[in-house]
């Protein structure tokens, strides 16, 4: 019988394990959240354990957000299109400490008897995923990317429900998995959704933007691109002819591109903020931002769809599984964003954008179809299948 799922006064008790990356972490953070503020609003109180690994981002994340944190040993799987490659030395080796770590995560949940085990995913839920099996406890998989990522798949036949982002992953799904599998979306931080436009022309002291001219957002996530940064340094000049242009380089790129963008015209560069690094204000950015120019990962598609931007894509090519590019094919096939799936430059970047800016109807068409996939409500979504989980 499970520890409280039908106790109306009781706690209601969530083991998250999921990470490795902001991919992963972050909406198992946002579900988090909206579980405790629901529960909450009928008089009920949310403990969590969070299960990953000591050096993982979730590490800090937990901590940061104060939950109660269990590592367990974990291996990665390095992927490969060739199956024999699979069983490399160091993937042999990796699977072979998981074990372990299953071994780990069965102590963790059996002390803490939850009433549900969210996994999002990264080869760090793989343990408490099969753990959760081995103790009955209810397995919620909620998967961010248009198809199932190798831990997610390998964890789909002990799950409760499968959570997806997209109505595209239904179909990719073996009929086993699609009996079970929902719909919720990619959980955004609702912060992310409340920007201002005019908050972010003052807090970046955007003195020299033509309001009358659309904004561009360049951003290669928080490292930076270095390609991302080259291509778009290439067709600056031609881009502050027709936009403003906000450009997140990442740190380790700012004193270069500042050189390179330092002999701008007079009458170009007012138009143009260069920044290491968007914080607190990205909402605000996002807010101003007509077109934004960026990687394709789960977590991007999810804020810019739920917000309704037009945008391009420029998919990083190592991702796992090639997963980026998949995410923005999805959108691009649908009408819902450009996407550069082939050799970037400035010629190809300058064709994807030249008719975002130069035709208002076109680009708000887009950022209609994009909004019509986005799903601004996958928190409280996901949190609807999380308390279905545990009533059975």
């Amino acid at each position: 019988m499970l520890n409280s799922a039908h106790d109306a006064s009781g706690a209601f008790r969530l083991v998250v394990t999921g990470g490795g990356t902001g991919g992963h972490t972050y909406p198992a953070l946002t579900a988090v959240r909206a579980l405790r503020d629901r529960l909450a609003a009928s008089g009920r109180m949310l403990e969590t354990l969070w299960i990953g690994t000591e050096d993982g981002l979730e590490a800090r994340v937990a901590h940061a957000e104060g939950i109660p944190f269990v590592s367990v040993t974990t291996g990665k799987i390095r992927r490969s299109a060739n199956p024999l490659k699979m069983l490399s030395a160091a993937n042999v080796k990796d699977m072979a400490r998981v074990p372990l770590g299953v071994a780990q995560a069965r102590t963790a949940i059996a002390d803490f008897q939850p009433d549900v085990v969210l996994a999002t995913g990264g080869y760090v839920a793989v343990p408490a995923g099969l753990a959760a099996r081995i103790c009955r406890r209810p397995l919620v998989l909620h998967e961010q990317t248009v198809r199932l990522g190798l831990a997610n798949a390998r964890l789909a036949g002990s799950a409760t429900r499968i959570a997806v982002s997209s109505d595209s992953t239904l179909s990719l799904l073996p009929d086993s998995a699609r009996r079970i599998a929902i719909v919720t979306g990619n959980p955004v931080r609702p912060e992310v959704l409340a920007g201002h436009a005019d908050k972010a022309v003052e807090a970046l002291g955007l003195r020299g933007f033509d309001r009358q001219r659309p904004t561009i957002y360049v951003t290669g996530g928080a490292q930076g691109s270095q390609q991302i940064n080259t291509v778009v340094a290439e067709v600056l000049p031609w881009l502050l002819s027709h936009a403003n242009v906000i450009h997140q380089c990442g740190d380790a790129n700012l004193d270069a591109l500042r050189e390179q963008t330092a002999a701008l015209p007079a009458g170009l560069a007012g138009g143009y903020h260069l920044t290491g690094f968007v914080g607190p204000e990205l909402p605000d950015v996002l807010a101003l931002a007509d077109v934004v120019i960026s990687r394709s990962g789960a977590g991007t598609l999810a804020e810019l769809t739920a917000l309704g931007k037009a945008a391009v894509f420029i998919p990083l090519a190592t991702s796992a599984g090639n997963e980026q590019a998949h995410n923005a094919r999805h959108l691009h096939d649908a009408g819902a964003a450009v996407a550069l799936l082939d050799e970037v430059t400035a010629a190809t970047l300058r064709e994807a954008v030249g008719p975002l800016l130069m035709e208002p109807s076109r680009r708000a068409a887009i950022a209609q179809r994009a909004r019509a996939h986005g799903k601004p409500d996958a928190a409280d979504r996901l949190v609807d299948v999380i308390l279905s989980a545990a009533s059975g």
